[in-house]
C-alpha cells in the first residue's frame, strides 16, 4: 500500500540512504521528510524561546536601582565606542538589562554558549561567535569594524571557562586598537543564589530588588608596553572585583 512499507520499513522507522544528510520518518498518516539538523535547531529555538520568557517575566518582576549610569550615558550621548566588560558570573541579569540596544556581544561556540546566544538573538543583539584561533580572527575583525563605527561590544573577560574573575588581556589590545572606552558592569540582588559552578553564577528571585552598578570608564592608551600592559589590566581587574563587592554590600 505505501511505498515505505512495500520496501520493508515499518512506521517511526528512519529509512536511510536516500539521499545523503535527510531523514525520511514512516508515518502512519504521512510521511514527514526532514534535514538532520530538524531536531537540534527545534531543541535550541524552545530553549531561546523558554530563555528568553523566564528571563523577561523575571526582569519584570523586580525593583531596579542604577549606579553610576552618567558617565556610560555620556560616553553614548558623544558617539564614543564602548567595550562592556562582565564577569562570566554576573551576565544572567545583564542579558535582560541591555537588551533591545544593537550591541555586539562576543559569545563562546559552546553549548553554554549556544544558550546564551539563542536568549540574546531574541532581544536585539547582534551575536559573534569566537573561540578557535580562526573564528577568534573573524570575531575580532567584525569588533575592530563595529567599534571604529561608534559602536557598543560586550566581552566576558573570564569566559568561557575562567580562572574566575581573572580579566584576560584581549579587552584592553582591543580597545588600543580602536581607541574605545572600557566600562566595567556588575549586578547584585537582595533575594539572590550563588549556583555551585566554576563561575559562581548568579541569579535572583522574583519580586525582589536589583541594582545595576556600571563602573568608571577607562582608557587604554595605544602605545602602552607590554609591562605597563599588564599593570593596567591588574589594575581593572581589581576594580571589577570591588564593583561586584560593591553591589553585594548595597542589596545586604
Amino acid at each position: 500500500m505505501f511505498l515505505a512499507e512495500s520496501l520493508g520499513f515499518r512506521f517511526g522507522e528512519e529509512v536511510p540512504g536516500f539521499l545523503y544528510g535527510w531523514r525520511f520518518t514512516v508515518s502512519p498518516v504521512l510521511y514527514i521528510i526532514m534535514p538532520m539538523s530538524f531536531f537540534p535547531k527545534l531543541r535550541w529555538s524552545l530553549i531561546g524561546f523558554l530563555g528568553k520568557s523566564v528571563l523577561w517575566v523575571l526582569g519584570k518582576s523586580v525593583r531596579i536601582k542604577i549606579i553610576g549610569e552618567e558617565s556610560y550615558k555620556e560616553l553614548k550621548s558623544q558617539g564614543k565606542a564602548v567595550i562592556l566588560l562582565i564577569w562570566h558570573g554576573r551576565i544572567f541579569f545583564s542579558t535582560y538589562f541591555f537588551r533591545c540596544r544593537g550591541i555586539m556581544p562576543l559569545i563562546s561556540p559552546s553549548e553554554d554558549g549556544e544558550i546564551v546566544a539563542q536568549i540574546t538573538s531574541r532581544w536585539g543583539y547582534r551575536n559573534i561567535r569566537g573561540s578557535g584561533s580562526h573564528s577568534v580572527l573573524r570575531a575580532w575583525a567584525r569588533m575592530k569594524r563595529e567599534l571604529q563605527k561608534g559602536g557598543e561590544v560586550i566581552i566576558v573577560p573570564d569566559g568561557p571557562r575562567g580562572p574566575i574573575r581573572e580579566l584576560k588581556l584581549g579587552a584592553l589590545k582591543l580597545a588600543q586598537e580602536t581607541g574605545a572606552v572600557l566600562v566595567p558592569f556588575t549586578f547584585s540582588a537582595s533575594r539572590k543564589k550563588f549556583l555551585n559552578t566554576w563561575d559562581r553564577f548568579l541569579i535572583f528571585y522574583p519580586f525582589t530588588r536589583v541594582v545595576a552598578v556600571f563602573g568608571p570608564p577607562v582608557n587604554v592608551a595605544p602605545g602602552l608596553k607590554d609591562e605597563e600592559l599588564e599593570v593596567k589590566r591588574g589594575k581593572i581587574e581589581r576594580l571589577m572585583i570591588e564593583l561586584d563587592e560593591k553591589a553585594d554590600r548595597f542589596c545586604a
